[in-house]
């Protein structure tokens, strides 16, 4: 729904980058605001992405990607049907849905900062190249 895990990777890209390398997100459905838990955890790395808002697809205004990571299997799918006459590549990062995990609300926080460090990590490793 495009409210936790593509907004933390779009902001975790952008605290890397800043405007040197084009990001954006979506969903497969459009929540009405970004989750409460991720915007808490991303802003304890100083990242604000309470102004994000969720989209899909379908309101992306561009598609000239070069590059398209989906987190989620049939954001996977969708993403490989959008690009299907497009030059883009596709990546597929298995990422867990935090707000799938039950438990207090402390071991919840830890979930979403799991997820929000290893996108992290992946996007540092991935784009190491990019030393921009």
């Amino acid at each position: 729904m495009n409210a936790i895990r593509s907004p933390m990777a779009e902001g975790l890209m952008k605290r890397r980058f800043g405007t040197r390398v084009f990001v954006d997100s979506c969903g497969l459905r459009k929540a009405d605001q970004v989750d409460p838990m991720a915007v808490m955890v991303m802003d304890e790395l100083g990242v604000d992405i309470i102004k994000h808002r969720p989209k899909t697809f379908a309101d992306l205004e561009d598609d000239s990607f070069d590059l398209i990571i989906s987190l989620a299997p049939l954001s996977h799918h969708r993403a490989l049907e959008y690009t299907r006459h497009l030059a883009v590549e596709v990546e597929y990062w298995p990422t867990l849905d935090p707000s799938a995990v039950e438990g207090s609300r402390d071991s919840r926080m830890d979930t979403y900062r799991d997820v929000r460090d290893t996108l992290d990590r992946q996007i540092a490793k991935h784009f190491a190249m990019l030393k921009l």
